[in-house]
């Protein structure tokens, strides 16, 4: 029994022996690899690294050619090709062995020298060298200029005209317009569409169809005016009204191009032309017609009576030579629209007769932040209707306005009536 006893405690001893040798091993192990790692990174920092690099330093350009090698910096491409001869005098040298553990070169104080090449500079270098240097200041103001004539730069009209013999029509294609401003804000675009009228008599007049979101539309639309001798073109004048479509409010005017035709030769076949879009001349127009209003202030209900009574001499705007004028009113505060109503229609008349009340109460004491304003439109099914002028009323109105709106506030409880000019819309 003893030899069995004494053979099981051997067995019992192996292996925490094992297991010391193994510990003692992994430690040797471990610190070997650990100062391996460390011979490795010292001898790497001794070395000089390949640069194969290209630094920016506060904007001067470093290339470097080879380990050993000084390069110059602050030169183009361009200038090296051109200058080899004069840039080993002037070029400013960097000694790449001369850096910090951080890649950075010690700070030296700059050493002014005189050569003769600066002395040889006429002052027309120096002009020139300041035509390449622009300031903060001048690009302001150059962005400014760029920005102001953008502004009044309302784009380009294409359209060609023809005159057809055979048929005795008068043939009008508009092409395209390019470099519209954006009259929407928040998308900076804009819907246009173009409105053409022959002048001066107004009977033919057409527009095209709506370009959505697009600043250079391309409308390629013909149109064809029947009934008009060639011998009548020399006395025409096209007016192109162009447009932007406004779904919640009126359409904007993005300007106009009047094209008198007094002189064009159209008997060689079609001619094309291009003209500049300018803005469009808004001004008071005895052709607008007038308009006979009664205005009625009750200081002691606060309410403001309005009748639309006449209009007379309104301008022919359809094919027929006759509008079918109603007027609307809009009643603002402090510029605000708060009421709106409009007339009936009356059909095929430039002298209309409308003779229609409206009361509006007066949401503040007085009539200072009060005005109003009327449109007279014509009235057309097929499309958007068209406003033939416009007259506003108030405190601030200029002309008969101001003078009307000044008598119903000194004289309240009074009807009183008067005829006003229409101007354009």
């Amino acid at each position: 029994m003893a030899p069995i006893a004494a053979s099981r405690q051997q067995f019992d001893e192996i292996p925490a022996v094992v297991g010391i040798f193994s510990a003692f091993g992994l430690v040797f192990s471990v610190s070997l690899f650990a100062w391996i790692c460390c011979q490795r990174k010292s001898s790497k920092s001794n070395k000089t690294p390949p640069y194969k690099f290209v630094h920016v330093l506060k904007g001067v350009d470093i290339y470097p050619e080879n380990l050993n090698s000084k390069k110059k910096f602050g030169a183009d491409d361009k200038n090296e090709v051109k200058n080899k001869s004069a840039t080993p005098k002037n070029s400013l040298h960097l000694d790449l062995e001369k850096r910090d553990l951080n890649g950075n070169f010690p700070k030296t104080a700059p050493k002014i020298q005189s050569s003769p090449d600066l002395e040889n500079l006429s002052p027309k270098h120096f002009a020139e060298r300041k035509k390449d240097s622009v300031s903060p200041d001048s690009l302001k103001s150059i962005t400014s200029l760029s920005s102001e004539d953008k502004q009044d730069k309302l784009g380009t009209l294409f359209f060609s005209l023809e005159y057809n013999f055979e048929k005795k029509a008068f043939v009008v294609n508009i092409k395209e317009a390019r470099g519209l401003p954006a009259m929407d804000e928040q998308s900076m675009t804009s819907d246009p569409y173009i409105k053409m009228t022959i002048l001066p008599e107004k009977k033919h007049k057409v527009k095209t169809r709506v370009l959505r979101k697009t600043l250079d539309p391309a409308f390629d639309e013909t149109f064809t005016f029947y009934g008009i001798l060639y011998s009548q073109i020399q006395d025409l004048t096209l007016h192109f009204m162009i447009l932007s479509f406004d779904r919640f409010s009126r359409d904007d005017v993005i300007g106009e191009v009047l094209i008198p035709l007094a002189g064009i030769e159209l008997s060689e076949g079609r001619l094309l032309m291009d003209r500049e879009i300018i803005k469009r001349n808004v001004r008071k127009s005895s052709g607008r017609g007038e308009l006979l209003i009664s205005l009625c202030y009750q200081s002691t209900t606060n309410t403001l009576t309005v009748v639309v009574l006449k209009a007379r001499h309104l301008p022919k705007s359809d094919v027929s030579g006759l509008s079918d004028p109603y007027v609307k009113v809009n009643l603002y505060h402090a510029k605000k629209r708060i009421s709106k109503k409009k007339t009936h229609v009356k059909k095929c008349t430039p002298n209309a007769v409308f003779n229609e009340l409206f009361v509006f109460d007066i949401p503040c004491e007085g009539l200072d932040d009060i005005s109003i304003e009327f449109l007279v439109l014509d009235s057309d099914r097929g499309s958007r209707n068209e406003v033939i002028g416009r007259l506003t009323l108030g405190s601030s109105a200029e002309g008969t306005g101001g003078e009307h709106w000044k008598e119903i506030c000194e004289y309240p409880r009074r009807q009183i009536a008067k005829w006003h000019m229409l101007c354009d819309g």
